[in-house]
C-alpha cells in the first residue's frame, strides 16, 4: 500500500462527504487506502459513510478521544508508506495526492511533507511556521510582530511577508494536511497525547527534525480547508484553556520546568495586552463579540494567574474556576 489516508471525525457529516468524494474521485495512480477515526459522533457520520463509502475503513472508537489519541488509532492501523493527516473539513484538488506521493518519492530526506491551502475563494491559509521559540512567543504577546519587517528579532514566529510561493524547508505544518512517512510515523508513536487538540502537530514536526529527517513545503500542489468547522467555535472557553494547558506542555517538554515557567509569564503578558487593548476598543465602540472575547480573556487571566504550571504539568493540577467552563466539565 503507497498511502494511508487518515482522517478523524467528530460529527462531521456536514463536510466529510465532499472530503471524501474529492479523494476518490482526484486520486488515480495512487494505490491508497482510507480510514476514518470516528470519535462517537451522533450526527450519523459513521452511517453515511457506510452507505455512501463502503471501502472506507471506519474504526469506532465510541467516545471523543480526542485529537492526537484519535489520529494513533487509525495510524497504527495504517499500512501505507505514506501517511496522510487530513482534516475532514478538507477538500482535495484533482490529482493532489498523486502528486504529493510523487514530491515524497523525490524527496527523501524529507520526513513530513505539506502543500499549499487556501481558503474556500482561493486566498492563501497560513498554515506553515517555523518552530516556537520563547523569544517569538514574547514579541507575539507584546504584539510587536508588525517591526518584524524592519527587523527579524521582533519576528513573532511567522514566515513573514512569505505567502506560500515557493518550495522550503519549515518548522512545522498544521494538522489539516500532513504527509508523513509511514515507518518514521510508527516509529516516533505517532503524536504525543499530551497534546489533544493544540501543538500536536508542533510537536510532531519538531521530531522529525529531530530525527535527522526535514519538514518540506511544496507550492505546487494545493487543497481547500474549510475552517470554520473548527471545534474551538462550538466550545470557545473550554477549548482557550486546553489550548493554555498544552502550550505549558508543550514548553516543558522542550525546556523542562524552566520552560513551563517562562511560558506562564509570557501567556499573562499576551493576555494582559490584549485584553487593555480591547478593552479600549470596547469602550467606544460596544460589540457584542468584542465582550464575549473579553469575558475569555478575563477567565483565562484567572486561569493563568492561579497556575502553577510545573504542577500543571508533572501531577495535573489545574486552578479552580468559580465557574469552569460546561463542555470542559463534560470533555474531561
Amino acid at each position: 500500500m503507497k498511502l494511508s489516508v487518515v482522517i478523524l471525525c467528530w460529527n462531521d457529516l456536514k463536510v466529510i462527504g465532499d472530503c471524501l468524494q474529492s479523494i476518490y474521485a482526484g486520486t488515480r495512480s495512487t494505490e491508497f487506502e482510507v480510514i476514518v477515526s470516528d470519535n462517537g459522533s451522533t450526527d450519523g457520520s459513521v452511517e453515511f459513510i457506510r452507505e455512501n463509502y463502503p471501502q472506507v475503513h471506519i474504526i469506532e472508537n465510541g467516545r471523543n478521544l480526542r485529537f492526537a489519541k484519535g489520529n494513533n488509532v487509525a495510524i497504527q492501523a495504517s499500512q501505507g508508506e505514506y501517511v496522510l493527516i487530513l482534516n475532514p473539513d478538507t477538500i482535495i484538488h484533482e490529482g493532489a495526492l498523486d502528486k504529493m506521493v510523487e514530491f515524497a518519492d523525490r524527496h527523501p530526506e524529507a520526513g513530513a511533507l505539506g502543500c499549499r491551502v487556501v481558503n474556500l475563494d482561493g486566498s492563501y491559509q497560513e498554515h506553515a511556521r517555523p518552530l516556537p521559540t520563547m523569544h517569538a512567543e514574547w514579541m507575539a504577546a507584546l504584539h510587536l510582530g508588525p517591526l518584524a519587517v524592519l527587523s527579524d528579532f521582533f519576528n513573532p514566529g511567522k514566515y513573514v511577508g512569505w505567502k506560500g510561493n515557493d518550495e522550503r524547508t519549515v518548522g512545522w505544518l498544521a494538522g489539516c494536511f500532513i504527509l508523513i512517512k509511514g515507518d518514521l510515523l510508527k516509529q516516533m508513536g505517532g503524536f504525543d497525547e499530551q497534546f489533544f487538540y493544540y501543538f500536536e502537530d508542533t510537536d510532531l514536526c519538531r521530531r522529525v527534525w529531530a530525527a535527522g529527517k526535514t519538514v518540506l513545503y511544496t507550492p505546487d500542489i494545493s487543497i481547500i480547508h474549510l475552517k470554520g468547522t473548527s471545534t474551538k467555535k462550538r466550545f470557545p472557553l473550554g477549548f482557550e484553556l486546553d489550548k493554555q494547558v498544552t502550550k505549558y506542555r508543550y514548553f516543558y517538554k522542550c525546556d523542562g520546568r524552566k520552560g513551563a515557567i517562562r511560558c506562564r509569564r509570557v501567556s499573562i503578558a499576551w493576555l494582559l495586552v490584549r485584553r487593555l487593548g480591547l478593552g479600549l476598543l470596547q469602550l467606544f465602540r460596544p460589540d457584542e463579540q468584542r465582550a464575549l472575547r473579553l469575558q475569555l480573556y478575563k477567565v483565562s487571566m484567572e486561569w493563568n494567574l492561579r497556575v502553577d504550571p510545573v504542577r500543571l504539568v508533572e501531577n495535573g493540577e489545574e486552578p479552580q474556576l468559580a465557574d469552569p467552563p460546561l463542555d470542559r466539565v463534560l470533555e474531561r
